[in-house]
């Protein structure tokens, strides 16, 4: 039996088909050689032009199992080879999640996620190569208690197209470990630089020289900080776009919390993949066609400081919403109860700047959350944070949580004047929320308006007062001034997400400098 998509046949090779593209999985920072194949002399250059090698981008300790009939297992360093006739070559290019290959060491075909692998010798292959991620991202991946001193990365330039940033990881009497960073430019003519002494043909090259001799950096390469696993999307091939699935192949395993509208239980799919089962209360939702239109627009808005939708289960009451597994569970109770207690203020800023980095996605979607608090934010491995339950409040039944003209459960402290008042729900009322979501983050999940009624807040925010700077946590100026921002009563004079994922990201640290010069050999020994 065939593979199909969208209804067009596929028939599954039992060994490599004659048209096909070769691919790998990541291995290491040089890559083994190409296999040989079984083509004819004449058919071997046109096939080689056929080829593209990829490599795995799953990171030191992830392979690939298999969840799945139409999916495949690999390991990293496989070598896989994407299958390209005109009809599958056409499906790869419009299907940015899946990729149907033959992985040459286990004679399988099937599909695998496309951001597990990258091609062959390219950029994207290396193991020290990060690709687009901030600053800040970058300190807190390299300074993981695991990695020694030298360990590094490579990531696109912020503010330069075309051009790269190192960073290392170094250690100094006076200031511990810590994090340096090198302008890596282009050059006109090809190549790159970090200073004008040492010109090379290529990244790889340049990492291969400081990697032998620091040449005036902090100190010499040692090795490629660890990448996270690649960000799963699908349960499998065959749920994402038939995301519906029977509640059978759910395993209940731990029950984490629950709440107004049901329970969230951390659990597995078909006895493997981790999820987290969000059950709905019967009479819960508006309609099931309702909930349906709206998990369909959040199955498609994807970013990585949002909670993945994978499945649902809608044919029969309760709902269940299926998401990915974080770890360490919601913002909130991370903050009061378990190891976040111990943040430090920079641990603060960087899960601030995750959540302001979410939001202006949504943003940018014009999509409204309505319900922003530390407690819709699930929190994961190295304080990695995502928002959730984005878009559910639009199909949640009007109770007295969500009717502000029913009751004292309304969460009135979160919600900006306007839509408390006449119903005007906006993404400026969600940077109202963030402003007092960053007020639980800075006080370790302190209640917004402490010793005041939802009445008394109401009223009073009404006559232009605002939570006051508080003296314990770490609420500096900068901080308490972007919370006011935030609570401006004209929402047009509020910040965007996108402004307030910059402040963030470029918080200032005072004995911080931003990029590093490459010292002169004599001056460095």
């Amino acid at each position: 039996m065939g593979l199909s998509v969208e209804g067009v046949p596929i028939p599954t090779p039992k060994s490599p088909p004659p048209t096909e593209q070769a691919a790998r999985t990541c291995s290491s920072t040089t890559p083994p050689p190409t296999p040989t194949t079984t083509a004819t002399p004449n058919a071997a250059p046109a096939r080689r032009k056929r080829r593209r090698d990829l490599r795995q981008d799953a990171g030191r300790l992830y392979d690939y199992s298999a969840r799945h009939s139409r999916d495949v297992a690999f390991k990293k360093g496989d070598i896989l080879e994407v299958i390209n006739d005109s009809f599958r070559f056409s499906f790869l290019l419009s299907d940015p999640d899946w990729w149907n290959v033959y992985v040459i060491r286990t004679g399988e075909t099937g599909y695998v996620p496309r951001n597990f692998v990258a091609a062959e010798k390219s950029i994207e292959s290396e193991d020290w190569f990060f690709g687009k991620i901030s600053r800040r991202e970058a300190e807190k991946m390299l300074m993981g208690e695991e990695n020694p001193r030298g360990t590094f990365l490579i990531r696109n330039s912020e503010q330069n197209p075309g051009a790269f940033s190192l960073s290392v990881k170094d250690w100094e009497q006076d200031k511990s470990y810590h994090v340096k960073h090198y302008k890596i430019r282009p050059l006109d003519s090809g190549g790159y630089y970090i200073t004008t002494r040492l010109l090379f043909q290529s990244l790889r090259e340049l990492v291969q020289s400081y990697a032998r001799n620091a040449q005036g950096l902090c100190h010499v390469l040692t090795k490629p900080c660890p990448k996270p696993c690649p960000q799963m999307w699908d349960l499998s091939p065959e749920t994402r776009d038939q995301w519906e699935i029977d509640r059978s192949e759910l395993q209940f395993i731990r029950k984490l919390g629950s709440g107004n509208f049901g329970e969230v239980w951390y659990g597995r799919w078909r006895n493997g993949m981790e999820v987290a089962i969000k059950t709905l209360k019967s009479g819960t939702l508006m309609s099931s066609g309702a909930f349906l239109e709206e998990a369909a627009i959040m199955k498609k808005f994807r970013h990585d400081r949002l909670v993945a939708l994978y499945a649902v289960c809608s044919r029969e009451e309760p709902v269940y919403i299926i998401t990915e597994f974080m770890r360490n569970g919601s913002l909130l109770e991370y903050l009061r109860n378990g190891t976040g207690q111990n943040l430090e203020e920079m641990d603060l800023v960087y899960i601030a700047a995750q959540i302001a980095s979410g939001m202006a996605y949504l943003e940018e979607k014009q999509l409204v959350h309505r319900d922003l608090a530390a407690r819709n934010v699930l929190v994961g491995d190295n304080n990695i944070a995502k928002i959730c339950d984005f878009g559910l409040a639009r199909v949640i039944v009007q109770d007295d949580e969500y009717c502000p003209r029913q009751g004292s459960r309304f969460p009135v402290k979160w919600t900006a004047p306007e839509a408390i008042l006449y119903g005007r729900f906006s993404v400026k009322s969600d940077v109202w929320s963030y402003g007092i979501l960053l007020m639980e983050l800075f006080t370790f999940g302190q209640v917004p308006y402490p010793g005041m009624n939802n009445r008394e807040v109401m009223d009073q925010v009404s006559k232009g007062y605002r939570m006051p700077q508080p003296a314990t946590g770490f609420v500096s100026d900068p901080v308490y001034g972007m919370m006011l921002r935030c609570w401006d009563t004209d929402p047009d004079r509020r910040p965007t997400f996108e402004f307030l994922k910059h402040f963030f990201d470029d918080f200032p640290v005072t004995s911080e400098i931003p990029y590093r010069e490459v010292k002169n050999k004599s001056s460095h020994s």
